[in-house]
């Protein structure tokens, strides 16, 4: 038997006999009941209003009153057990939707022009002012109209890259899906709720968002989605969060801006920034001359001969072996796999001065920037602070932990923890070499760690 394909109609059919058997199923007949018996008793009720207008006519007055009552106790059942039974069962939400109107430039200058012509039918009487008042009233009906149907059933989407770093460039996409059947939507702009309008008013600092500028969308097709790539920037580490969007519109005149609001709550943590600065190409070498002195002859036996890197120190080249293969070749030792790294980053400060805390944040974007690069060259590493450690592992596998817990320390201003006391915390201090931040005065430094660790003073950054 030959297969017959089915046609996209034929498909559409299908689907809305299946919405409406679905439809028929799950109807609420006790509702539909009440109603239609609510009309059936409104109908009689205005009849017999009607019938006892004759009655009162013809002269009989005490039948008219009768009907009269009757009409009215009907039309008062109706009002007090029936239209409060539907009115509970009635999912307003489904068709109306909460919108602000706000005056534009343009809509405030149509107001001044329909007031004038207001004021000058109502003196002259002429009735073409009457028509023009009356089709300048009516722009606004349509307006309303039209923007309540542009703005509704519109479900928004907002998404963001897994790991955010500050200062840098990163790109999101908002897609916005019109569920109408028939109507499109245009003109759509859609920008960040202005959920902390109290806190501005009473001086407090509003919280950091995450869409700073309106995204424009110009037209959004019936049962379609269009999506917006849209740039943004952070510009410190930390949490961002944002309680929704403000979806608005000035179709069809631009007289109003019609706005809803749109409940998503979206949280981001903007990692620090990773990219080298000044600071950290000056120290880089240094702390690389240090990790060398802290590790040279601790590894004699021969573990294999391989290509030369750029990490690599030139004290290591085997010239035989360069010499045979026309390339630079290193030595590798077998403890030189060993080499292990503990990043310790002190919180606590001295004081709290702005210029301390501008140091601090500086000194936790040179450890973002430290941890990154021992990340690429694939170091095994731990971290350790105030508060939170990692384990010793491959830089690989706590890189991101280790940016999240600096993306949210906080400096402590006050008495500090001893230095021994903050990297011996799970073994840290026989991990390896120690590469410390803190702004602890120098004198207070133990003479034992200066052999086996690199300190960077906050306060010199």
């Amino acid at each position: 038997m030959p297969m017959i394909s089915q046609s996209p109609a034929g498909g559409v059919l299908r689907d809305l006999w299946l919405l409406a058997r679905y439809r028929i199923v799950h109807l609420d007949r006790p509702a539909w009941r009440r109603f239609f018996l609510a009309l059936f008793a409104l109908t009689l009720s205005f009849f017999m209003a009607l019938y006892s207008s004759l009655l009162r006519e013809s002269g009989r007055i005490e039948m008219a009153a009768w009907v009269a009552g009757i009409s009215l106790l009907l039309a008062g059942y109706v009002a007090v057990k029936v239209v409060p039974f539907l009115a509970r069962r009635t999912a307003l939400e489904r068709w109306m939707i909460k919108i602000e109107y706000e005056f534009t430039r343009e809509g405030v200058v149509y107001l001044l022009i329909i007031m004038v012509i207001a004021v000058a039918a109502l003196n002259t009487g002429n009735n073409l002012l009457f028509i023009i008042l009356a089709s300048l009233l009516a722009g606004i009906l349509v307006s309303g109209i039209l923007s309540q149907i542009v703005l509704s059933q519109l479900e928004l989407d907002f998404v963001l890259p897994d790991h955010v770093f500050a200062e840098q460039p990163m790109i999101s996409r908002v897609t916005l899906r019109n569920l109408k059947w028939i109507f499109p939507s245009f003109s759509v702009t859609v920008s960040a709720r202005d959920a902390d309008r109290k806190k501005r008013k009473k001086g407090l600092p509003p919280p950091r968002q995450i869409l700073d500028a309106p995204v424009y969308l110009p037209y959004i097709p019936h049962r379609a989605d269009v999506t917006q790539h849209v740039e943004l920037t952070f510009p410190r580490r930390g949490r961002y969060t944002q309680d929704g969007f403000r979806v608005s519109s000035k179709f069809p005149f631009g007289f109003l801006r019609k706005a809803h609001e749109v409940t998503s709550r979206q949280e981001i943590l903007v990692l620090p920034n990773v990219q080298p600065t000044e600071e950290f190409y000056e120290i880089l070498p240094l702390i690389g001359g240090e990790l060398e002195s802290y590790l040279k002859g601790r590894g004699h036996d021969l573990y294999a001969i391989r290509d030369y890197q750029e990490s690599d120190t030139a004290r290591h080249v085997d010239w035989k072996a360069t010499a045979k293969a026309q390339q630079l070749k290193v030595r590798e030792f077998t403890r030189e796999d060993e080499r292990r790294l503990v990043l310790v980053f002190d919180p606590h400060l001295p004081r709290g001065d702005e210029k301390m805390l501008a140091q601090f944040e500086k000194a936790v974007n040179f450890c973002a920037c430290l941890a990154w690069h021992f990340y690429e060259i694939d170091a095994q590493m731990q971290f350790v602070s105030d508060g939170f450690e990692t384990p010793m592992s491959p830089s690989g596998e706590i890189i991101y932990p280790v940016l999240e817990a600096l993306a949210l320390i906080e400096p402590q201003v006050g008495p500090a923890v001893s230095i021994e006391n903050l990297i011996s915390r799970g073994g840290a201090g026989a991990a390896g070499f120690n590469i410390i931040l803190t702004a602890q005065p120098r004198g207070s430094i133990p003479t034992n760690l200066w052999v086996s660790s690199y300190l960077v003073f906050i306060d010199s950054l």
